[in-house]
């Protein structure tokens, strides 16, 4: 059931068992699953259906550490949260990612990936994944194409990897109509979170206050709240919601914020084919991504580089991917990028400070760019590639200092404070980018496929102004059994407080180099499980039939106009057990 929060009475006291903030991935995974086992939640979403301009600035803030985008175009504010701009790349995390590593500071898991296989396993079902297998050799031998062939690999120090596509999953969407028909889960859309609220000893929740743009005030009462909002929210909520403990929730021992981590992303070295040597689609990030020429079983997959645990041990390095990336013509010119924002500006993503006019201008002033890089894009042709690269993702280390923290003067419109995303990478990290793509060049050549000229190592230098994060928020709230070392314990429930869990990629200790979406579901899912235990099921279910005539459902085959969701104006129970 979706309801607009605009329309509920001023001051409603909501009650349920299961209060749920932020309706992304781990939101909206947890509360169906919750509701599929028989448990009332309250889902709250600070937007609706859609993106808009006021709810998206409530995510805007600063940042003071490497230059970094963690606002405008990574995130989105409405139902389904990040999962709205994905790009649905999916691989488990490698069994060592979970380990403590010597020569990684602060690693390590509370418990190894054969805890995570069984809701791996559950999560391609819920992604819309294929079979549960990342054999390269399988995937090969199904495709069965001559030009999507596994490369040679002869150091012993390299492995090739896979990950399958998700479509990608858009949780608002391919779930909308479920949660519109669910008895069991209550939507709140135009929710947002104010503050939460502890008793006086700072052990339990009470409620969470929840306000709306247009100026509404509701309150949510529950036995168990989830904070599921992101690696940057839930950070921000909990810093924010001081009332009983000045530096926040979870915050005795100052670790809520810090170790954020992002997979930094970098280019490097160009790539020299030798004679008569096709480019590979299952390894170049151009014909890999999405193709449905490397799929089989309907499920679209791509195969990366990595190294092998021994070598990283030996080397003392961290987990990496690197792949091939062939540059179209006329790519990272004025004019495609000035093509690039404006099929997002037809696709409503934010763009703060770009002109539609200008654009259009760069476009008419570089034709050939223009035109070129559009006709690449389209047919993708060999013909249209001016070089080849490498492309790497890596590792990052938790580091206490790599923070998000509040700011002390800047406020949104509710009177928040905003955030404040100090970034940081290492010398580890460099250095692992410079050996990891010196071992793939390395392979090339032993496999007399190509060779790779560089120029100075990234090492010793300051970071290129090329390096990017790749939006996986991490870390925050990070896993620990320690609260002197962590915020959440093994059940992702905050230390010290008896009915706060948190849920998503702030939990993640260390990040490995794969994606987080699918360990995000994971993640969910056994959080489910824990819960359903926890509240004893069926008896920990209130009352959870609703009044149809006073609370009626959204029907969702109406467009996406959110004022047809309008509810009575009365108090809603039942009251938390």
């Amino acid at each position: 059931m979706f309801i607009d929060t605009r329309s509920v009475e001023q001051n409603s006291v909501i009650s349920t068992t299961v209060c749920i903030i932020g309706a992304g991935v781990a939101g909206i995974t947890l509360s169906l699953e919750l509701s599929r086992a028989g448990v009332e939640t309250c889902l709250l979403e600070s937007g609706g259906f859609g993106p808009d301009d006021e709810t998206r600035d409530l995510y805007r803030g600063e940042n003071v550490g490497l230059p970094y985008t963690f606002a405008d175009g990574s995130r989105s504010r409405f139902l389904g949260g990040s999962s709205n701009c994905w790009g649905g790349w999916c691989r488990p995390l490698d069994p060592w990612d979970f380990e403590k590593r010597d020569w990684i500071a602060h690693s390590g898991w509370p418990f190894g990936l054969d805890e995570l296989a069984p809701y791996y396993e559950r999560t391609h079902e819920w992604l819309k994944l294929g079979p549960n297998n990342f054999d390269p050799a399988y995937w090969e031998r199904e495709i069965g194409r001559p030009d999507v062939r596994r490369m040679p690999l002869g150091t012993g120090d390299m492995r090739d990897t896979v990950a399958h596509f998700s479509p990608p999953m858009r949780f608002g969407k391919a779930y909308r109509r479920e949660l519109a028909r669910s008895k069991r889960v209550r939507v709140f859309l135009y929710a947002n979170v104010l503050s939460i609220d502890a008793d006086a000893q700072g052990t339990k929740i009470n409620r969470v206050q929840v306000g709306t743009i247009s100026g509404r005030r509701i309150s949510v009462q529950a036995r168990i709240f989830v904070l599921a909002t992101g690696g940057i929210e839930n950070a921000r909520l909990l810093l924010a919601s001081n009332g009983v403990h000045a530096t926040g929730l979870g915050n005795a021992n100052d670790l809520v914020g810090r170790y954020f981590m992002d997979h930094p992303r970098l280019m490097a070295g160009k790539v020299r084919f030798r004679p008569g040597v096709a480019r590979n689609k299952l390894y170049d990030i151009k014909y890999h991504y999405q193709n449905a020429a490397v799929s089989a079983h309907g499920t679209k997959i791509s195969s990366q580089f990595a190294p092998k645990q021994e070598w990283m041990a030996r080397e003392k390095l961290l987990n990496s991917r690197v792949w091939l990336y062939s540059k179209w013509y006329g790519e990272s010119s004025a004019a495609s990028e000035a093509l690039i924002h404006c099929k997002e500006a037809l696709m409503q993503k934010d763009q703060p400070g770009r002109s539609l006019k200008a654009d259009i201008a760069t476009m008419i002033a570089h034709p050939l760019h223009t035109v070129g890089y559009a006709l690449a894009r389209l047919l993708q042709s060999p013909a249209l590639i001016t070089h080849v690269t490498l492309q790497a993702i890596v590792e990052a280390v938790p580091d206490p200092d790599s923070r998000v923290t509040l700011s002390a003067d800047k406020r949104d419109r509710f009177g928040m404070p905003r955030v404040r995303v100090d970034w940081r990478l290492g010398e580890q990290v460099k250095r692992t980018f410079d050996k990891t793509f010196m071992l793939l060049a390395k392979e090339l050549q032993m496999a007399n496929i190509a060779d790779v000229e560089f120029d100075a190592p990234f090492e010793g230098r300051p970071w290129p102004a090329q390096v990017e994060g790749t939006w996986h928020h991490m870390g925050t709230t990070r896993m620990h059994v320690s609260p002197r070392e962590g915020v959440v314990d093994a059940d992702c429930k905050v230390h010290g407080i008896s009915n706060l869990y948190v849920g998503g990629s702030s939990v993640f200790p260390t990040v490995g180099a794969n994606f987080p979406t699918i360990t995000i579901t994971a993640l969910a899912l056994r959080l489910a499980g824990h819960l359903v235990r926890r509240l004893a099921v069926p008896d920990a279910v209130g009352k959870t039939e609703l009044d149809a005539a006073n609370f009626p459902a959204a029907s969702i085959d109406v467009p996406a106009p959110v004022e047809t969701l309008s509810i009575a104006a009365r108090r809603i129970g039942p009251q938390a057990q």
